[in-house]
């Protein structure tokens, strides 16, 4: 799951940042309005955490650009203004759900969770490939029926792949998904987490389903 940040505030953005990317999701950040669209415009994300009260751009005029060029993520309101007014415009603007500030990371991580389930009738259902199974929700893997322990990064890799299967994903797009929009694609970083993935995920059975096209990146398949 991708997230894109939007919030002034750095130690808030860093503070988000940090408990999602535990929580295995890929976060990008922007610290002002302008940026923030631009991210929205051009990436897919899963999810938009957007603070209201934003230099050069306010968030609510963002959303409203966002929903006018069809951009139809989920988006999710961080401000400090709690009045029923501010909340209605909010929503009016093209939100999907409201948060004051200050709030606890808990509840932060339920609220998205639960527009990413709304967002999409699959998002909380389990993902299957052959007998590879996913639980979004959970963030628990099966193979065979025998659970496997991931850490959060892992589960994020093994998630991008299975929710793109017999597509060749090249590093930069594992790189953009799975990292950020920062992250350099030309590190071993990559190649080393899709082993520790492989070891995981492929060693304990006859058919394997990640693997590597050489030049190129990374392919879950059958055969």
């Amino acid at each position: 799951m991708r997230v894109l940040v939007v919030e002034d505030e750095k130690k808030v953005a860093s503070f988000i940042k940090r408990g999602l990317e535990e929580e295995a999701f890929t976060v990008d950040v922007a610290f002002d309005g302008e940026e923030g669209l631009y991210l929205a415009e051009n990436n897919p994300y899963d999810i938009i955490l957007m603070d209201l009260m934003l230099p050069k751009k306010d968030g609510l005029e963002v959303i409203k650009e966002l929903r006018a060029k069809d951009v139809t993520t989920p988006v999710l309101c961080l401000t400090a203004k709690d009045s029923v007014e501010d909340i209605v415009s909010g929503l009016d603007s093209g939100s999907d759900d409201y948060l004051t500030k200050p709030f606890a990371f808990s509840e932060l991580l339920a609220r998205v969770k639960a527009l990413l389930r709304r967002s999409s009738k699959d998002r909380g259902a389990e993902i299957h490939f052959a007998d590879l199974r996913l639980d979004p929700v959970t963030h628990k893997v099966w193979r065979s029926d025998q659970e496997i322990d991931l850490t959060a990064k892992e589960y994020a890799l093994l998630e991008y792949f299975i929710r793109n299967p017999n597509q060749v994903l090249t590093r930069a797009m594992i790189a953009e998904h799975v990292w950020d929009y920062t992250f350099d694609s030309f590190t071993n970083i990559i190649d080393v987490y899709v082993n520790y993935l492989r070891k995981k995920i492929d060693r304990d059975f006859d058919k394997k389903l990640i693997h590597t096209v050489r030049g190129v990146g990374y392919v879950l398949k059958e055969g």
